[in-house]
């Protein structure tokens, strides 16, 4: 437990530095997904087109070059200096690009369990694509991909230690700094795996937990 106790200034930094990419990540990945998913099911085929070459591009890119395309690209376009804290919000909006085009996939999964007559029944009653995407479609939808999605989010938590490699604290940071202090590698690498170990027990819980919700309101 020293490992632990000696260094609980880096532990709770480093905690912090993992929820914050992956609420963060994960809030954009959930927004931008919602759209791009709806796009790839649109009726107007510019709209399609463009979810496709969307999730096409970046799923089929590697992580950490969309992570160097932030780190180093973004800044000197945006004439902005990349400091700690905008370091930290570049590192945000590289996964949730990245993991917005699964939680797209599995969203548009998810729409194409609802039965078609559903939509054809909204759209003679007068509405609109938005209105029974938003009304009819997504609710049902949503309901139905909660396990992948909470399989993309798991993959989310545990790809914020990319963010490591570009000088942002978190969890994946621990080997290098610990290792500065005199810290046994090896020890510092289990204590992290149990760590996110917990972490995902905990999604893995709160998927439960959000399945027998919403099984019951059906």
């Amino acid at each position: 437990m020293g490992v632990i106790t000696d260094n609980l200034d880096f532990w709770g930094e480093a905690l912090v530095g993992t929820l914050v990419l992956f609420f963060g990540g994960g809030v954009l990945a959930l927004v931008l997904g919602t759209i791009v998913g709806a796009m790839r099911v649109s009726p107007i085929p510019i709209a399609r087109g463009v979810g496709t070459f969307y999730v096409n591009t970046i799923r089929n890119t590697p992580l950490t070059l969309v992570f160097f395309g932030f780190a180093f690209a973004l800044p000197p376009l945006l004439e902005v200096r990349a400091s700690g804290g905008v370091q930290v919000w570049f590192a945000v909006a590289a996964l949730g690009v990245y993991t917005a085009t699964y939680v797209a996939e599995t969203i548009r999964s998810g729409i194409n369990t609802v039965p078609v007559g559903q939509a054809e029944a909204a759209r003679a009653l007068g509405l609109g694509f938005g209105q029974v995407m938003r009304l009819v479609i997504l609710p049902q939808a949503f309901r139905s991909v909660i396990p992948p999605m909470m399989s993309v989010f798991i993959a989310l938590l545990k790809n914020t230690t990319v963010a490591a490699g570009f000088s942002v604290m978190n969890l994946g940071s621990a080997r290098d700094w610990l290792s500065e202090r005199g810290e046994n590698q090896l020890v510092v690498i289990v204590w992290v795996m149990f760590i996110f170990v917990a972490l995902v027990l905990f999604l893995s819980w709160a998927q439960r937990a959000l399945e027998n919700r919403w099984r019951v309101a059906r």
